[in-house]
């Protein structure tokens, strides 16, 4: 667990010019990058990206090919740190569904929990852990606030990142299992603001 000094918000957006000197495309370049940033602000992870307009995945095909518009505004909070880092549960909740979405530049294995908070349903993702975080899996399995429900995966199972874990909230699952989209184009950008708030509405970091 980590205190609030130890969280800083890290910028990935396509207006921040120091960027331009890393290889996006090397997670260990964009690893060590955070690394940098972490020693300036004598902190341990780095978080944000909620709505960030990005250049870090034009080298997927995932999100980026001639037949559709481009996704590159990011829908969830990321936190960066590293890999093999415990990822505990935010609130009580039943797992819906759990993937490894294998691609390069996709989550790599991603757990989905589903939530009941009064009279409200809603689901939370975390994508990019460990191969072994959904080894033992089953659906409907609960986890309590405060269980660790996994670790983060490293850059060769974890769809080729920095090792970080990308959390976002969803109300609508709509047909999806294991899996949801976290980066959206700019024309569908209202609809996903509406379906996935603000994730640090449960993670209540502070800047």
């Amino acid at each position: 667990m980590h205190s609030q000094e130890d969280y800083f918000l890290l910028d990935l957006s396509v207006s921040n010019s120091d960027l331009a000197g890393v290889n996006l495309t090397d997670a260990a370049a964009v690893e060590d990058y955070i690394a940098q940033q972490a020693r300036l602000q004598n902190s341990k992870v780095a978080y944000g990206g909620y709505l960030e307009e990005r250049n870090l995945y034009q080298r997927s095909q995932h999100f980026k090919n001639e037949s559709i518009e481009e996704r590159n505004i990011h829908i969830g909070v990321d936190l960066w740190t590293q890999a093999e880092t415990a990822v505990i549960c935010p609130i009580d909740g039943w797992v819906h569904s759990f993937k490894n979405n294998d691609s390069i530049g996709d989550y790599g294995p991603t757990i989905i929990l589903k939530h009941k908070l009064e009279n409200h349903t809603f689901y939370t993702l975390y994508g990019h852990l460990s191969l072994e975080s959904i080894k033992n899996l089953k659906t409907g399995m609960l986890f309590k606030k405060g269980e660790l429900l996994g670790n983060l995966g490293n850059s060769s199972e974890n769809g080729d990142y920095a090792p970080h874990l990308h959390f976002q909230i969803i109300k609508n699952m709509e047909t999806y299992k294991g899996d949801y989209p976290g980066v959206c184009s700019k024309s569908d950008l209202n609809f996903y603001m509406e379906n996935c708030p603000n994730p640090n509405l449960l993670l209540k970091i502070k800047n």
